[in-house]
């Protein structure tokens, strides 16, 4: 654009212009005649395409009650599922709770004396081992040195 066109060019220019013009007059006529054509196809067309989408959309209209079916049908085995499930956690509970009922009265007629349930989750020492404070944790962690038992421990 900075440079001056030659006449030259000017003409090639101009030439190639009007060329463009023709040629997309006659595309343009050629699209018009194509558009007339798919416009009597379509018509042509028309009914067939109709009765296809209304195929097409009872389809859809079934597979969408299938669907939701089914998602039913998975809704509910989740549900039985999540019963059993809630069922054996039931009776889990029930079973562990007899058992250490059971190793409660056990411990008792032993003359076991329980600790609290400490660190090791239930962890149950015997009188003795807190006299003697030969248990692991005791010194560490100071459970043993509420009362007199700190006098009880055990020399290397």
């Amino acid at each position: 654009f900075g440079r001056i066109r030659t006449a030259g060019e000017k003409v090639i220019e101009g030439l190639s212009v009007r060329v463009k013009e023709r040629r997309e007059e006659r595309e343009g006529r050629r699209e018009r005649e194509r558009e007339e054509r798919e416009r009597e196809e379509r018509e042509r067309r028309g009914e067939r395409e109709r009765e296809k989408r209304e195929r097409e959309r009872e389809e859809r209209e079934r597979e969408r009650e299938r669907e939701r079916e089914r998602r039913e049908r998975a809704r509910e085995r989740e549900r039985e599922r999540e019963e059993e499930r809630e069922r054996e956690r039931e009776r889990e509970r029930g079973e562990r709770e007899r058992r250490e009922e059971r190793e409660r009265e056990r411990d008792e007629r032993k003359g076991v004396i329980l600790r609290g349930e400490n660190r090791r989750g239930r962890r149950r020492t015997r009188y003795a081992e807190t006299l003697q404070g030969n248990h692991s944790d005791a010194k560490v962690h100071g459970s043993f040195t509420r009362g007199w038992d700190h006098l009880f421990w055990q020399t290397p």
